[in-house]
């Protein structure tokens, strides 16, 4: 089942995702071009899910949820 685009209310997970990517990503500092911008998402990406704290996960970055620590990246990288 698809929900509706820009509704909140029905898929309020993605949306809030994306409103948080667009600040702290896409309008958080000054990129002199598109590629740029691109090419710091995959950095962006990695402090989001291995660094940044997420109040829904009691203040635990999301790699927390694998069991697994932040300094133990050996094959999850390759």
């Amino acid at each position: 089942k698809r929900t509706r685009p820009y509704r909140p209310r029905t898929n309020g997970k993605a949306e809030r995702w994306i409103q948080t990517a667009l600040h702290e990503w896409a309008y958080a500092r000054v990129y002199q071009n598109a590629d740029e911008r691109a090419n710091y998402l995959p950095y962006w990406l990695h402090d989001y899910n291995w660094h940044r704290p997420h109040a829904s996960l009691n203040h635990q970055p999301p790699i927390s949820r694998l069991g697994l620590s932040v300094n133990n990246v050996v094959g999850l990288h390759t």
